[in-house]
């Protein structure tokens, strides 16, 4: 091919001489496909987008980048999101994203992956900001689309455009106020519950639907008491407890202890703010129980007296109970979830 059909190579070849470098055909021709372009800038000056196919670039004069046009993705590595209820939830997202304008991507941005990823980051951080924990876990899908609206408002001007946003929601870090956010429902991969039996995550979310229900109290719960009698609760409660302790000395025994083999340790707050602590060591003989510290507790629960009472009652499960943010467990959860086994046999007395 004869460079003489190109504008402007005898000026190329000229200069090239005087610099003492012999030029060939392959700096001068650029064959460029149909995904890409070629942004040329000619002594400083943008020159409009090249391609595809062949075309020319002057060497020592012409500065040029490829661009690629097709589809890419990254993934935004799970970050902490305060939630507007006050939860607190790790989410992430997958983010697809194409060049539409190559001169702009070129001249606006310097890296512009790492700018995308970290207004994509502000972005999701915001806008999750604005939601509820409840919201996030029901709306993933019409999140991600606002999502994406929002991004693409911000990098417009880069000549960058989002295809699509797929928010991840890793965990509930923690739950959010009850009276705001309603009953939670259980995320499809939260740590450290993979390990549960199959049936109580299959009877997750039926559990987890009724959480927020009213749960029917103790027999002898005094629901109204005078203004002037303030020892009549503090009494009653003490009383149900004991009975409580009761209960689960009935059912203790050694196949119970090979079953669950772990001590539980109760923090349990009153309905006059005081928090009292009781005992369940099931790792020893026949095990047992009482109120007070255990020497070595495996894992600690904290919760308030009407939800235990509701728990070893059987009017609330333990996995709805900690997903609802009722139980907050310091310590292993597959083992605190093994207190399942206890409530089902109280139940039966």
């Amino acid at each position: 091919m004869a460079f003489g059909i190109f504008p402007n190579t005898e000026v190329v070849f000229k200069l090239a001489e005087t610099m003492g470098r012999e030029i060939t055909e392959m700096e001068i021709l650029r064959t460029v496909p149909n995904y890409e372009r070629i942004v040329v800038f000619r002594l400083g000056r943008i020159r409009p987008p090249k391609g595809p196919g062949v075309v020319l670039v002057l060497p020592l004069i012409d500065q040029w980048q490829r661009v690629d046009l097709r589809t890419r993705a990254f993934n935004i590595p799970p970050c902490k999101v305060t939630t507007k209820d006050g939860g607190l939830v790790s989410v992430g997202a997958d983010i697809q994203f194409r060049i539409w304008n190559p001169v702009m991507s070129v001249v606006a941005l310097q890296d512009l992956k790492a700018s995308t990823r970290l207004t994509a980051q502000n972005a999701m951080t915001q806008t999750l900001g604005k939601r509820t924990v409840r919201e996030i876990q029901t709306e993933r899908v019409k999140l991600g689309e606002h999502l994406g609206m929002d991004i693409n408002d911000l990098t417009k001007p880069w000549g960058l455009e989002v295809d699509r946003v797929e928010l991840t929601l890793e965990s509930v870090l923690r739950a959010p106020d009850e009276s705001q956010s309603g009953s939670l429902i259980m995320p499809p991969s939260v740590p450290g519950l993979e390990g549960l039996a199959g049936p109580i995550q299959q009877l997750a979310m039926h559990f987890l639907g009724q959480s927020t229900a009213p749960y029917p109290p103790a027999k002898d719960t005094v629901l109204f008491t005078d203004e002037s009698s303030t020892e009549a609760p503090v009494a009653e409660s003490s009383s149900m407890i004991e009975e409580l302790l009761a209960a689960v000395r009935l059912v203790l025994s050694e196949s119970l202890v090979r079953q669950v083999g772990a001590c539980f340790q109760f923090h349990i707050s009153t309905s006059t703010d005081q928090t009292r602590s009781y005992y369940v060591d099931l790792t020893q003989n026949s095990g047992t129980c009482g109120a007070g510290e255990a020497m070595q507790p495996d894992v600690f629960l904290s919760m308030s007296e009407q939800d235990m009472m509701a728990m070893f009652q059987g009017n609330l499960r333990p996995i709805a109970a900690y997903s609802s943010g009722r139980l907050r467990v310091q310590g292993d959860l597959n083992t605190a979830m093994k207190l399942d086994a206890l409530v089902k046999l109280i139940k039966t007395l």
